[in-house]
């Protein structure tokens, strides 16, 4: 224990010889009284060594308690950068994270610069807007990418499609019970967690307890069996899916529509990657389906489209047809939610997304796409010359490599000690997606060429 400083000075006490003194004579209890004094000058006067931590008197939501770990993706930042530490000279390549690394094109740049100038203008100055978004550009998405089928009062322009994801599950309120594919996209559970719509984590299946759970697999063409979802209000689906790159088809998703009419629910269908979808099998848009405006609901983003990671820029279609179990209107309360918790995505981001849908930006936006699904078309081919069973890579920007037999987990750390790659662990989106990595195709061509170079260094015969 510290030594205890006091500002109480010691006393000077003569020994007595017999002859009176006059010097001070201590009473019989001097020392004890003189002992508390000093106690109560500690107490008064000590510092103490460790603070005491101050706590509120609010409770923590303990749904955000159950949560599992950390969100994926920062967990395998902060591994990552493990790897780094322990390894400063190592070339780090990363095919995990699914974030764009070109260049955005420069029409789209050009509109946002000149959005910018007109900001500082008397005349092009603009402070608040809809928070809908902008009227040009919501008739620009309904043109471009639902003609004839979406009007553009149906279209919420947003700052992308995780955001609106969230938005959706507060609009949605915690009494609803929800169904995902496995493996999906982490946001759909986490954010059913964080609302309070599951029960606890369930470790003997590694899966949240009132979650329906639609495993999507080799046996079944990743394309789930539905019926594990007949007694959910919501259905989260993704097509093409992340992670496993599988594009539904036309005859998959009227199942899906026609099974969400029969039970009742609701679909969130999240199309994010569906300007990569080549098959003309494939619809880019769920309300190709007939009826699904009835039961859908579609969330997308310029992210992946033209490198708006961090532009930050969407949009969901709530479509007026689409109603509530009391009639009430969907898009009513979806309305009501983004004028209540959002101001409107940034009018530069907004000026961007106009000049993406112009011709000549929709030229280079497709160029820029192209680009990467040469590479992922690049990275599948290695892996299937290297003798593994791989999915996706088509119609997608992810490759979902089988590595069957083995922990996921164990393959990310392995690939990235002998090669310096990072991926992403496929138990990550699920419990579905054990024994499977997911590869990027969001590179720079050379670091997709060294990575190539790296796995073959690595895994080849």
């Amino acid at each position: 224990m510290a030594s205890i400083q006091t500002t109480v000075k010691p006393v000077a006490v003569q020994k007595l010889s017999g002859a009176r003194s006059s010097s001070f004579v201590a009473p019989r209890n001097f020392a004890a009284k003189l002992s508390a004094k000093v106690a109560r000058s500690a107490k008064l006067h000590c510092v103490s060594a460790a603070a005491v931590e101050h706590k509120t008197g609010v409770s923590r939501n303990a749904n955000i308690g159950k949560l599992q770990a950390g969100y994926l993706f920062p967990e395998i930042a902060r591994l990552r950068n493990e790897h780094l530490a322990n390894n400063p000279d190592a070339k780090i390549i990363s095919l995990g994270i699914g974030d764009t690394t070109e260049p955005i094109p420069k029409p789209i740049v050009d509109g946002m610069k000149a959005a910018a100038d007109a900001l500082g203008t008397r005349e092009g100055y603009s402070g608040y807007g809809a928070e809908q978004g902008q009227g040009p550009l919501r008739q620009a998405l309904a043109d471009t990418f639902y003609p004839g089928m979406v009007p553009s009062d149906e279209i919420f322009v947003s700052d992308g499609s995780k955001c609106d994801i969230s938005r959706l599950q507060m609009m949605f309120g915690p009494e609803v019970t929800v169904a995902v594919q496995d493996p999906s996209y982490p946001a759909y559970v986490d954010t059913s967690v964080m609302m309070g719509m599951t029960g606890e984590f369930n470790t003997g299946v590694s899966q949240f307890n009132n979650i329906a759970y639609m495993t999507c697999n080799k046996a079944n063409g990743f394309f789930p069996d539905l019926s594990v979802a007949k007694d959910c209000d919501v259905i989260f689906f993704c097509s093409p899916n992340n992670p496993t790159g599988a594009s539904a088809t036309k005859e998959e998703l009227t199942q899906l529509v026609n099974f969400a009419k029969e039970n009742g629910c609701i679909i969130v269908y999240d199309a994010a990657y569906s300007i990569y979808i080549e098959d003309d099998n494939c619809p880019k848009t769920i309300y190709e389906i007939e009826g699904a405006k009835e039961v859908a609901i579609e969330t997308c983003s310029f992210s992946k489209f033209a490198g708006f990671t961090g532009v930050r820029l969407g949009w969901t279609v709530v479509p007026e047809a689409l109603k509530f179990a009391d009639g009430s209107s969907v898009r009513t309360d979806w309305n009501r939610v983004m004028t209540t918790c959002f101001n409107g995505a940034s009018n530069l981001a907004q000026a961007g997304g106009m000049a993406a849908l112009s011709a000549e930006g929709m030229a280079s936006m497709n160029e820029l796409v192209t680009f990467y699904k040469e590479n992922a078309v690049m990275l599948k081919s290695c892996f299937d010359e290297l003798g593994f069973k791989t999915f996706g890579g088509t119609n997608a920007p992810y490759v979902w490599i089988d590595f069957e037999g083995r922990s996921s987990w164990e393959v990310f750390s392995e690939i990235l000690s002998k090669t310096d790659i990072v991926t992403t662990p496929g138990v990550g989106f699920g419990p579905a997606g054990e024994g499977f990595v997911r590869v990027s195709a969001f590179g720079g061509r050379e670091n997709v060429e060294e990575a190539i170079r790296r796995f073959k260094a690595a895994y080849g015969n």
